[in-house]
């Protein structure tokens, strides 16, 4: 499986996602925003500690679903959105030829020349439990048994030749199924008797060898059995379902309750947190305040599910609780709404023999809708000069605001930022919040920003008509501290306010890079464009593609927080780049194409696969089966 599988399998850095943040993209909000050059160095290939699958399950969650779909088929909601048919890393064709090692690379460093940012508001660990995780998609319970069984009666004794990490981060199952049959150092040749399905069964058993072992059993969830659901309700006071979040039948509701006592606490399970109000006035009597729980189950194959919502009222001093039982490995979050604000906590997992979670604080400031107190850090503005008769503009803003209230931008009903401007003379595609931004507040007409050290990350998408030199005129409604161009290798920029920073390789791609110390507020940044991209290719064009026009005002509060990438380059260039050749090349033959329809036909019969992802996955396939035929 190439890198670029993993295109939308985290969080990233430098393009911030659309703002179903706080819960997916998407999801893990993180520190400050990280500039695409240098790329990130790579560190060891293999991780210092087994993976954590159960950590990696909750970062696959909150920050690939969306895109990557539950169980990696490549049917998430945002990734729908996308010009290009998200690539289902969830499938056997893909993860059996892919070894952790580069999917961490990726993770890592990113894919400049796919936009796809690196993902450095994940530690190093939190990387490698998360890839981990995503080769565990396309592996059922089943498969894992036989595995296992076939690898104990064929291979006893021989498990720790396949627990060092460092020799299992570069095999991929496709390695691995190879070991098996011809052997290799001090590794028998235990399984040249073995059908395809059972390697591949005892490939992925091996994986797991290098897993952290799992953390002791924890008391039985809500859904679980009748009973623990019974407990629930006994231990929870009926509460009233709200018009913006309402329960699923039969799912058990509370009222904030009074303190529990220890035994209540010992036999059900409670949820804490805070609304922390650090505005002038006191919160609404009778706040509400809604949590949602999700579990992840006991098949790596299958996604989360919402099986609790409960709501309940916050007390005078800001604090809520909720009595629930809780199981191991499970997500809760809250959201409130305060003001017409709706505030969402980050997410929290249950650690096992927990009985007490505490959620993260909502902070909750006083509003304005005076935006002159944001601080724009840095403006990068990427440019594609390929097609025919448009420059397509890419500008990533990096923004804080380091004062003590919260700004509310209403867009109207131009659907427009008032403190965002695009290049004079060109046309404005609309907007998105960039991955690793701090949470947008949704509104009814915009958006609002807490005070946040985080930056918060806006993309804007432009196009302005092409001729032989384009003037750039871009103008500063803030004062923007830097400023950094990057132009397709073989394109000029001159003006008296940029320093020439070269040719520089960004993930196999060349980008030539100017820089400038920044623009005053109400003034602007002049400069010519020139020069034809180094082998320029047609892509296509934006305007024409209108999942690109997403306003800001569908910054909504998801459940997990999403990253949504806008690919400005089509097929035809990537070929001339290789891209379409590395996908054509995941086949040896036309019968391993062949053996992928199959595949493909069969999830899409068992409705694990929606109708739209498979017919743009079928129609590739088919495709390749004529390139190959």
């Amino acid at each position: 499986m190439k890198l670029r599988t993993l295109i939308l399998l985290a969080t990233g850095t430098i393009f911030l996602s659309a703002c179903n943040i706080t819960l997916a993209a998407d999801v893990t909000p993180p520190p400050g925003y990280v500039p695409p050059t240098p790329v990130p160095t790579l560190g060891p290939l293999y991780p210092s500690a087994a993976p954590d699958i159960e950590n990696g399950k909750a970062i696959y969650i909150e920050n690939c679903a969306p895109c990557h779909g539950e169980t990696g088929l490549g049917d998430g909601e945002q990734g729908k959105q996308l010009p290009v048919t998200v690539i289902p890393i969830g499938l056997p064709e893909y993860a059996n030829k892919a070894a952790p090692e580069k999917w961490y690379a990726t993770v890592t460093q990113g894919n400049i020349d796919r936009f796809m940012p690196p993902f450095l508001s994940l530690s190093d660990q939190e990387r490698w439990d998360v890839v981990h995780y995503a080769f565990t998609l396309h592996v059922t319970n089943e498969q894992l048994e036989t595995g296992k069984a076939l690898f104990e009666e064929n291979c006893a004794g021989c498990g720790e030749l396949f627990t060092d990490l460092e020799m299992m981060s570069a095999l991929s199952a496709d390695d691995l199924v190879r070991m098996m049959r011809e052997g290799g150092e001090n590794i028998p040749a235990f399984g040249a008797d073995f059908s395809e399905e059972e390697a591949y069964a005892v490939a992925a058993y091996i994986r797991t060898l290098t897993f952290a072992p799992p953390a002791a059993p924890a008391a039985a969830s809500v859904t679980e059995t009748p009973a623990a659901a019974e407990s629930a309700s006994a231990t929870a006071e009926a509460g009233t379902p709200s018009a913006e979040s309402t329960p699923a039948e039969g799912t058990p509701q509370a009222e904030v309750t009074p303190e529990a006592t220890e035994e209540s606490a010992a036999s059900a399970g409670r949820v804490t947190g805070l609304i922390e109000n650090r505005s002038s006035k006191s919160l609404p009597a009778d706040t509400k305040v809604i949590l949602h729980g999700y579990d992840h189950g006991a098949d790596p194959s299958a996604g989360p599910q919402e099986f609790l919502t409960l709501e309940g009222t916050v007390n005078p001093d800001g604090t809520y609780a909720f009595e629930t039982p809780l199981g191991e490995s499970e997500i809760y979050l809250v959201e409130v709404e305060i003001d017409g604000l709706t505030y969402q906590s980050e997410f929290a997992v249950v650690e096992a023999g927990v009985t007490e979670l505490e959620l993260p604080a909502i902070v909750v400031y006083e509003t304005t809708d005076d935006y002159s107190t944001l601080q724009v850090n840095a403006l990068q503005i990427f440019f594609d000069l390929a097609s025919e008769g448009t420059a397509q503009i890419f500008a990533v803003y990096s923004i804080t605001n380091p004062s003590d209230k919260t700004i509310v931008v209403n867009m109207g009903d131009s659907q427009t930022i008032p403190f965002i401007a695009f290049p004079e003379g060109a046309a404005g595609l609309g907007y998105e919040a960039a991955q690793d931004s701090a949470a947008f507040v949704p509104t009814a007409d915009g958006f609002a920003m807490p005070p946040s050290e985080t930056p918060y990350g806006l993309i804007a998408f432009a196009s302005i008509p092409k001729s032989k030199q384009i003037l750039i005129s871009q103008p500063a409604l803030l004062t923007i501290g830097e400023v950094t161009l990057f132009l397709p290798e073989g394109v000029e920029a001159k003006g008296d306010a940029l320093v020439d920073g070269g040719i520089q390789p960004i993930q196999n791609t060349n980008f030539h890079v100017y820089t400038a110390s920044g623009i005053d507020k109400d003034s602007r940044l002049e400069f010519t464009l020139s020069g034809e991209p180094k082998g320029a290719a047609e892509t296509a064009d934006l305007t024409q593609n209108q999942n690109l026009l997403i306003g800001v005002g569908a910054l909504g509060v998801a459940l997990i927080a999403a990253g949504v990438w806008m690919y400005m380059r089509d097929k035809k260039k990537e070929k001339e780049f290789g891209g379409e050749d590395e996908e054509e090349d995941e086949y040896e033959d036309a019968e391993s194409v062949v053996d992928a329809i199959i595949a493909l036909d069969d999830l899409h019969r068992s409705g694990k696969i929606g109708d739209e992802t498979y017919r743009k996955r079928r129609a590739e396939l088919t495709d390749a089966l004529k390139r190959k035929g």
